[in-house]
Order: C-alpha cells, then structure tokens, then sequence
C-alpha cells in the first residue's frame, strides 16, 4: 500500500515520467522499509495503463463490493413502528446499566480510602 501512496504522491506533484529511484526516494523520506519486489511488481502492473483509468477501474470495483449500508437504511425507516417502540426499552437499559456502574464505582472507590 505504501508503494501506491507513494506513487499518487508523486504523481499529484506533477511527475509524469516516475521510476524506481523516485519511489525509493519517496520512501526513504519517511523512513518507510523498502520491499524492491514490491516495487517491482508495482512497476509491472501498471506500465501500460494511466493512473485514471486503473482508478476508475477500482472505484467500479469497489462500488460491487458495497456493504448495503443504504439498503439497510430503508429497510430501518419501512418497518415504522418498531423502531419508536425500541427506543424507550433501549433507554432504559441504558439507566440501568449506568447507575449499576455509577454503583460499583463508588463502592471500589472507598474501599481503597478504609
């Protein structure tokens, strides 16, 4: 991962042209261990392809692996009725459970003190 970062990095700062050495350089900057397969897979990988085209391929990529948080969301608002009744039961096992910490709390303190 730290081969990617260091590779966008130094694309962002306008370095078309980037080689081995400009990584290395990169890496050593911030005392980051050098693995040379790494970079050299890294190199492999991608010396025919532009930066933005394997970007978006990834973001497509990414987009198929979606966890459904969205769907989950308007299952949540659909059902209505359970969710409001939830609440109350939620909060008061909330009390419950801060005044029985609240309690042992005190308790452990003043043992130390006796």
């Amino acid at each position: 991962m730290k081969v990617v970062a260091a590779y966008l990095l130094a694309k962002l700062s306008g370095n078309e042209k980037l080689s081995v050495a400009d990584l290395k350089k990169i890496l050593e900057s911030v005392g980051a261990e050098i693995d040379q397969e790494k970079i050299d897979l890294f190199f492999s990988l991608i010396k025919d392809h532009d930066v933005t085209e394997l970007i978006a391929v990834g973001r497509e990529k990414m987009a198929a692996l979606s966890s459904g948080g969205p769907a989950v969301a308007v299952a949540a608002g659909v059902g209505g009725g359970a969710a409001p009744a939830a609440a109350p039961a939620a909060a008061e096992t909330k009390k419950k459970e801060e005044e029985k910490e609240e309690s042992e709390d005190d308790g452990g303190m003043m043992s130390l003190f006796d």
